[in-house]
Order: structure tokens, then C-alpha cells, then sequence
């Protein structure tokens, strides 16, 4: 394996020490140039978001249908969720009080310049909801959702055996979406409070180094180091969980019963987690990208983009998204195991799923400190 510490990205041979001219491809369309200035929407976006859903806890309170939670949701579902006994009289005012409360906050990340306690308790509260949004509310269902739409394109060779319609109705429900929207809620939460910190700390926008500050463990040198690290445990946690699947799939009753295992394959079970299995053992694979060369520079097999530099964005936010997916559904498994039964533990590779989720963010972490670049502020 190539030594990630010995890759010069593109992105930081391509600018010089106190340039302040734009990264090369700073260009591109309007998505692009949005996403590149989130950090001075996301705050407005958040606050959208709380006001609007804040919005919607008002209206299932006063009874429009549509409430997700507890009595609202999938009957099978909601003894994996927190709000699995939430009712829309009973909870609805609690999200509408929330979500007020949450876009003043929003508000205030996106515009105040706060010193002191204010300061604070804005970053207190954009992390509460952040993680409450993120890794609480959300169950495995996300990820479940996000894993088996790469499925869709399979439909017209008629698998899954069942109708597109069906299909779509399983996989897309209100209920799930709605999940869904909470975890993007928390996404925003985090990247305006994340912007709101730097910009009351003096920090480059762009890369959120501050000027006469040592890099310390964010040094690009340092971040391949522990990013290192942090890919090749998430390269390896996914296998656990794809070894167990693949044997069952092949008639191997590791960590359950044969009668078990039996019905897994009468009901055709056992080959959706084969098909899990091999999409996380995919996604590990292709974790390595974040500390090899082909994570920063196109490889030869990729037609039509080979030698060219790869856009950071696109292997963070991947990765990001996963690791969003993955710490919602590893808490659930967390949460739901009888860790007084060693059995009930060993049979369930789900348990490792917040250290891969920890990991693998962290690697996406080290990757975006490694391909950032140089900063005018800090040369």
C-alpha cells in the first residue's frame, strides 16, 4: 500500500503559502460555488429547518395526520425508536416549542459574533440538537433506506421479487423519510455551529486554521498519520458484519441455529443480508481511498476521469453520510442488545457499528485536513 504521509494532494500542490487567489477549479456551477460557501447559509438553513419542523409539531398537534412517531409509525418499528411511544398530542407541542426555540438558535449562529456565556450556550445548544438530530431521533432505518436504494436499479431485472411499486412503498415511507429529514436537520445544526465557532474565533472560513496557531494534530503529516488509522479500522469493522451473512448465505449457521438459518433461506431473508454484506464490504474497500493515491487522484480505471485530481467534497460527503447513517443505527443495535447474554452479543455484528461509524468519520476528518490546502491566514 502506498504510504498515505508521501501523497502531495493536488489541492495542496496547486496553492502557494499567502496566496489569496482561488484553489484551482474553484469555478464550476452554481452547486458547486453553494456548497463551497456553506458556511454562510448553513446557519440560515438550519433555521429554516427548525421553523419549518417546528412548524409541523404544531400541526400534528392541533390533528392534521401524518404524525411519524410512536402511534404514527410502523407498528414493527417503534420499539427501536425513542419516540416509539410518542403520540401527536403528546409530543407534537414539545416539537413545536423545540424547533421555535431551535431557529432562534440557528439564527443566532448565522448572524451573532458572541463572546462569553452567549457564546456558549449557542454552541451548547447547536451540539444538543445536532446529536439529538443525528444519532437519538434516527433509528436503522437511515441506513437501511440509504443501502438498499442502490437495489432500485436491479428492478428491471426483477429483483427484488415484488412489484416497483411495492418496492418504493416498503423502502420510502413517510415514516422513514422522516427520519431521514431529522438527520439532515442535525447535519445543518453541526455545520452552523461548526462555521459559528470559527468565525468568533478568528479562523479561516475556508479551512479553519487560525493565523500564529501551530497545525498540531490537524498538520497535514499528523492527520495521515491517525487517519491512517482510522480507515484501516473502518476498512475492517464492515467484514465482521459480512463474513457472518456470507456464510449464512451459504448455508453456514455461524452464531444461530440451523432451524434459524433454515427459515432465513425459506423466507429468502438470508439473501438480502448477502446483499448487505457484499455493499459493506464494497464500502470498506473503498474506505482506503481516504489515506492511497486513488483517493486524491483519479486511478487508470476510471474512464474518462484517470490522472485528474478528485474533488474532495465528493469522497467527504460520501463518506460523511454513511458515517451519519451508521451512528444512528449502531446506537439502536447498542441500545437493543442484552449485553448480559454473551450470545446475544457475538450473534450481532451490529454492536461494532459505532466504531465503524467513528471511525469512519474520522478518517473522512484526516482526509479533508490532508487535501485542504494552503491559507493565506496562515502561511
Amino acid at each position: 500500500m502506498t504510504d498515505s504521509t508521501s501523497v502531495e494532494t493536488p489541492h495542496e500542490a496547486g496553492s502557494s503559502p499567502g496566496s489569496n487567489r482561488a484553489a484551482p477549479g474553484a469555478g464550476g456551477g452554481p452547486v458547486r460555488r453553494a456548497l463551497r460557501r456553506w458556511r454562510s447559509w448553513v446557519g440560515y438553513a438550519a433555521a429554516v429547518w427548525a421553523f419549518g419542523y417546528g412548524l409541523l409539531g404544531l400541526l400534528w398537534t392541533l390533528g392534521m395526520p401524518g404524525f411519524p412517531f410512536g402511534e404514527g409509525d410502523v407498528p414493527d418499528a417503534r420499539h427501536h425508536s425513542v419516540l416509539g411511544e410518542a403520540t401527536a398530542a403528546g409530543t407534537g407541542p414539545w416539537i413545536a416549542a423545540v424547533g421555535f426555540a431551535g431557529g432562534l438558535a440557528a439564527i443566532g449562529l448565522a448572524r451573532a459574533g458572541a463572546r462569553g456565556p452567549l457564546r456558549s450556550s449557542l454552541i451548547a445548544s447547536g451540539w444538543i440538537l445536532a446529536v439529538a438530530l443525528i444519532f437519538v431521533i434516527p433509528d436503522q432505518r437511515v441506513l437501511t433506506t440509504i443501502a438498499y436504494t442502490p437495489a432500485t436499479l436491479a428492478l428491471p431485472f426483477g429483483w427484488p421479487p415484488m412489484g416497483a411499486g411495492e418496492f418504493f412503498e416498503l423502502l420510502y415511507p413517510w415514516t422513514n423519510l422522516n427520519l431521514i429529514l431529522c438527520a439532515l436537520g442535525g447535519v445543518f445544526f453541526a455545520a452552523a455551529t461548526v462555521a459559528f465557532h470559527l468565525r468568533t474565533l478568528g479562523a479561516c472560513l475556508r479551512c479553519g486554521r487560525r493565523p500564529g496557531r501551530a497545525e498540531g494534530w490537524t498538520a497535514p503529516a499528523s492527520a495521515a498519520r491517525w487517519g491512517r488509522w482510522a480507515a484501516y479500522t473502518a476498512a475492517l469493522v464492515p467484514f465482521t458484519y459480512a463474513v457472518v451473512r456470507w456464510l449464512w448465505a451459504f448455508g453456514v449457521p455461524l452464531t444461530i441455529s440451523r432451524e434459524f438459518l433454515d427459515e432465513l433461506h425459506e423466507e429468502g431473508v438470508v439473501w438480502a443480508g448477502a446483499y448487505l454484506a457484499t455493499l459493506g464490504a464494497l464500502g470498506g474497500v473503498l474506505t482506503l481511498g481516504l489515506v492511497q493515491r486513488w483517493g486524491v487522484i483519479w486511478p487508470r480505471w476510471v474512464l474518462g476521469r484517470a490522472g485528474k485530481p478528485v474533488p474532495p467534497m465528493f469522497p467527504i460527503t460520501f463518506a460523511s453520510v454513511v458515517a451519519v447513517a451508521l451512528a444512528s443505527a449502531g446506537l439502536v443495535m447498542v441500545r437493543l442488545t442484552d449485553w448480559t447474554d454473551p450470545e446475544a452479543v457475538v450473534s450481532n455484528p451490529g454492536v461494532l457499528w459505532p466504531v465503524w461509524a467513528a471511525a469512519l468519520g474520522a478518517a473522512a476528518l484526516a482526509y479533508h485536513f490532508r487535501t485542504r490546502g494552503r491559507c493565506h491566514l496562515h502561511p
